[in-house]
């Protein structure tokens, strides 16, 4: 259970107190596992909305949604603003990327992409609310949290020292996709609304990794947290807006 204790450790702000200092191979095993914290920060989300259910949903949805961030300790968030000022300050070229994604500070492109990432994230769980489908929000964080296990599987790694390089020398290829295409085909659950809203995850995905590829060759854990922000975004924004074609 010890790769679990890490993977909820890292993932979130909930104090964990390792009974010892794991192996590289136990924090590798921890990368299956963050599906299952995605999924446990999902059933939080969810009981908070039933919780909430007489209050307002512009309060809720509010609500709900700082509490996710709070949850998880704005994590991804500070990789999604690195990456979006190293996209931008980059001008293209591979080393001032990576050089910029180390800077600790956050310019104005990174804020400005923190703030609309948020609204649209807002949004779409006032619609979920309004349109009785909170239990989506189970789905969401788990959806997002297999997005590193896909990118460590099929994208190089570009920095030769980081957090993620042992997670890429150790991880456990075959239980990684097999976790990772169970996790994707329980949006099945949702039928043709599910279906679609896939569809536009595993584009988004392709998409983010072709353009790292592009950019820096690879990934790093900047753009692998940037990636779990964002298509979580895309699967709540294609949900919500399929949900009024169908």
């Amino acid at each position: 259970m010890l790769p679990f204790w890490i993977a909820l450790q890292f993932l979130t702000v909930i104090p964990v107190r390792l009974s010892r200092i794991p192996s590289q191979s136990e924090n590798a095993q921890s990368v299956l596992y963050y599906p299952f914290v995605g999924l446990f920060i999902g059933l939080i989300l969810y009981v908070l909305s039933l919780l909430l259910n007489p209050v307002p949903h512009l309060l809720s949805a509010s609500v709900i949604l700082v509490i996710w961030v709070w949850l998880t300790g704005g994590l991804h968030l500070d990789g999604l603003a690195d990456t979006a000022d190293a996209w931008v300050g980059g001008f293209g070229n591979k080393q001032r990327t990576l050089d910029i994604m180390k800077d600790p500070s956050c310019g104005p492109i990174g804020v400005l992409s923190l703030f609309a990432l948020c609204l649209l994230k807002f949004s779409c769980i006032y619609v979920l609310l309004e349109q009785n489908l909170g239990l989506f929000l189970l789905f969401v964080p788990m959806l997002g949290r297999i997005v590193p296990l896909i990118l460590l599987l099929t994208t190089t790694y570009v920095r030769e020292k980081g957090l993620a390089r042992q997670l890429v020398d150790h991880l456990p290829r075959g239980f990684a996709w097999l976790i990772s295409g169970m996790v994707l085909l329980s949006l099945i659950y949702w039928k043709l609304q599910g279906i679609l809203s896939l569809l536009f995850f595993v584009g988004g995905l392709s998409y983010l990794r072709q353009i790292f590829i592009k950019r820096i060759n690879g990934i790093t854990g900047d753009t692998i947290g940037a990636s779990i922000e964002l298509l979580e975004t895309l699967l709540l924004l294609s949900f919500s807006l399929v949900g009024f074609y169908l």
